[in-house]
């Protein structure tokens, strides 16, 4: 499941230009790190959220002699956590980074001693472990995030709370990188736990969607519901997560049949997600393609032509063409030729659960096509495989007429379906109800515009208040004056 939801926060992000030198490099991450001191002391997190992403667009460029060389910044020499994370860096490499100011060089030395701070040092493991996981150094990697999850946990500011939820996606993916993702699981629970007493609702909001990817990666779907119904809820502060819940939330709704609410989730996460997170709109597509076919809907030709997605939509444009053809052999070699695929996407069951769609829609074709039509050739158009296809054919045919797919009848002394003249589909509730869930939409994507919104502060209301509480106040000592007044007459 490794693909499953492979949507960093910083592939939502822009390539800005990075620096080519080691020097400007080193030189962007001081930078990042006088945001997080500032931000420590101001207590204004958005710093911290501009340090994270500055890293982001730097990650690639990071190399040993570098982090070497921003760990004696940030991180007093000699001191326990610098030991720890040197020990992951290269010797070998350390010394080799060209600096073209040696002042700097200096001063990157001597400047330690008023940096040591919490959110520097799980800085520090953050960058260090987005190293070793771009080394492929997979072992390391989960070491290093185990022990800064153990140091996170005598932290409890709100000013780390940015950095803990990006350590604690790194270290569910570093054990999942190694094949040991269940052994963090009793973690994770006692991590979110902390994260909930300690109202850390960024924290809550990462940790439930690794428990949930954590269960759906050993197909464990009614401990993720149930885990999942009892987290406490609460509004999003982070888009790419709640895009990661919605995703989750669609393939559990999926599983359990309530294929209308997962349509709406899958869709939603696909809307919602970056851009540039194509590997996690791929696997959205994946899921709200199979749902809308086992709801008996047809996707748009154009939603398999969607730039980047054309090669991995392939398989499901095929079973989409299938399906709607209502051709039951063809739907069997698809499924056949792209077996591999689909297990790998985790879809396969959802695949075996369309074989009955497909022989309603071919059901539905005929009906439509010819007013009387013996069970032995509908049989035969259907391409039932069978001992007794007429019989098969009688009970689907009954079967479909008893849920309302076809418009029907069926003449059993004679073994022929009957076709009913096809309604207008304008005197029905159907196009009020199609209506309705659009103007909901776009109802609902007004009010999270509107709560998305963000304000300056309104210098009139605060000069308005403070004039509303100087009259207060003098009202009240004009009421103590009076009334220390009528006491001297009494």
């Amino acid at each position: 499941m490794t693909q499953d939801v492979e949507m960093k926060d910083e592939e939502a992000l822009p390539q800005a230009p990075l620096p080519s030198n080691s020097a400007s490099i080193l030189q962007h991450l001081k930078e990042g790190a006088s945001f997080i001191e500032a931000a420590s002391y101001t207590k204004e997190v958005r710093r911290i959220a501009r340090a994270v992403r500055l890293t982001i667009q730097l990650r690639r460029k990071l190399t040993a002699p570098l982090l070497s060389a921003f760990l004696d910044y940030a991180l007093l020499p000699g001191s326990e956590a610098h030991a720890r994370l040197s020990a992951y860096i290269p010797k070998d490499d350390r010394h080799g980074m060209e600096v073209d100011n040696d002042d700097a060089a200096t001063s990157a030395v001597q400047a330690p001693a008023k940096h040591i701070l919490p959110e520097l040092e799980i800085y520090c493991y953050l960058l260090v472990i987005l190293f070793l996981i771009d080394q492929k150094r997979y072992d390391e990697a989960k070491a290093c995030s185990s022990a800064s999850i153990a140091r996170l946990k005598n932290f409890n500011r709100r000013t780390v709370d940015v950095l803990a939820s990006r350590l604690y996606f790194y270290y569910s993916y570093s054990y999942e990188l190694t094949g040991n993702l269940a052994e963090i699981r009793g973690n994770l629970l006692a991590l979110h736990r902390i994260a909930t007493l300690r109202h850390d609702e960024l924290g809550q909001e990462t940790l439930l969607n690794l428990l949930l990817r954590n269960y759906l990666h050993y197909n464990l779907y009614d401990q993720a519901e149930k885990l999942r119904s009892k987290a406490p809820r609460f509004e999003a502060h982070s888009n790419q997560q709640f895009c990661r819940y919605l995703f989750y939330l669609g393939k559990i709704r999926t599983i359990q049949l309530e294929y209308t609410d997962a349509k709406e989730s899958l869709l939603q996460a696909a809307r919602k997600a970056p851009f540039a997170a194509q590997g996690f709109r791929i696997q959205c597509n994946k899921w709200a393609v199979l749902v809308r076919l086992l709801l008996g809907e047809i996707p748009e030709r154009i939603i398999f032509m969607q730039r980047g997605m054309e090669k991995a939509l392939r398989p499901y444009f095929e079973l989409t063409n299938a399906v709607r053809i209502g051709d039951l052999a063809l739907f069997r070699n698809v499924a056949e030729k792209f077996a591999a695929t689909f297990s790998k996407d985790q879809t396969h069951n959802l695949i075996v659960r369309l074989r009955h769609n497909v022989i309603r829609t071919g059901l539905r074709n005929i009906s439509i096509s010819y007013s009387r039509i013996s069970l032995a050739d509908v049989a035969e158009k259907l391409r039932l495989i069978s001992t007794n296809p007429i019989a098969d054919a009688e009970s689907i045919v009954a079967k479909a007429i008893r849920d309302g797919a076809i418009e029907a009848s069926l003449d059993h002394a004679n073994g022929w379906m009957v076709s009913k003249e096809t309604g207008d589909i304008y005197s029905t509730n159907e196009p009020q109800a199609a209506f309705n869930s659009r103007i909901a939409f776009c109802l609902n994507m007004h009010n999270e515009a509107v709560r998305a919104l963000r304000f300056p502060p309104n210098p009139h209301k605060e000069k308005e208040s403070a004039e509303r509480r100087e009259r207060q106040q003098q009202e009240q000592e004009l009421a103590n004056h009076i009334t220390e007044d009528d006491d001297d007459d009494f």
